[in-house]
């Protein structure tokens, strides 16, 4: 009888541990970069606040759980019609299977749809058709990817390596861009996807502009504006997304919004 009720009370006990795991939120360390692909077209003349925003996550995360396919959720938060239309985004957490992980995020770089397919296809046009392990690409940003045993470089200096589905480097910052490189000591190779380790900023959104990138307050908040009457967010456009410290969650709204303070 007292083996049985001690076989009961470590059962029950393991019961209680494994509960409390699985309801321990899993954190993302801050620093890290999610590159991601919008699965729907927004648009300032069709936008609402509180509408949902998915994305998926477009390469596995080095060093985390988070894996090719992830969903990252968000919301629309705030709109402006014409004429000087802007949309605000925030993103609040990753859903994949085996749970949630909330999170906070800024924004590294966005590139359009033609960007992203520019990116995936071979700079030699007569490789089309052999197997995409061999392909040379270039990344959105200028870094060639060697594939099939060759480096992602820079020039001739390599900064990176293929892997599935793109690539991992250290993230790099260039003088006089707003993007920082390596952040709260996250020194992990990053997944770039189809971006180069130094991407900064908007590629083939033309009279778009980024008015707050969501670093500094109010933190998590991704404003776009346009100069033309409507602003329009392709689906299918890719971004990188940068984790933020969860101190910089809580930063109070008094910060301007400046986006070379906020990469």
């Amino acid at each position: 009888m007292r083996t049985f009720m001690i076989a009961t009370l470590l059962a029950a006990a393991s019961t209680v541990c494994f509960a409390q795991a699985a309801a321990a939120p899993v954190a993302v360390a801050s620093g890290t970069i999610l590159p991601i692909s919008l699965d729907g077209t927004l648009r300032s003349d069709h936008a609402r606040v509180g509408q949902p925003v998915r994305a998926t996550v477009m390469q596995s995360i080095p060093g985390t759980r988070i894996r090719r396919g992830a969903r990252l959720i968000g919301e629309v938060t705030a709109v402006t019609p014409a004429p000087h239309p802007s949309l605000t985004l925030r993103f609040t957490e990753i859903e994949q299977r085996g749970g949630t992980i909330p999170v906070a995020v800024s924004l590294r770089a966005m590139a359009s749809l033609l960007e992203v397919e520019e990116a995936q296809t071979p700079e030699d046009m007569s490789m089309r058709g052999t197997v995409p392990q061999n392909d040379t690409t270039r990344q959105i940003g200028g870094q060639q990817v060697y594939r099939g045993g060759g480096p992602v470089a820079e020039g001739m200096t390599p900064v990176g390596k293929p892997v599935a589905y793109g690539m991992v480097a250290l993230p790099l910052s260039r003088p006089g861009r707003a993007c920082r490189a390596e952040v709260a000591e996250n020194r992990t190779p990053q997944a770039f996807w189809v971006f180069s380790s130094d991407a900064c900023g908007l590629f083939g959104y033309h009279g778009v502009s980024v008015a707050h990138a969501g670093r500094v307050a109010p933190s998590g908040q991704i404003v776009f504006t346009s100069a033309g009457r409507k602003l329009v967010l392709q689906s299918g456009s890719g971004m990188l997304l940068r984790v933020l410290a969860p101190e910089q969650k809580s930063e109070s709204a008094s910060g301007r919004m400046d986006m070379r303070a906020a990469l």
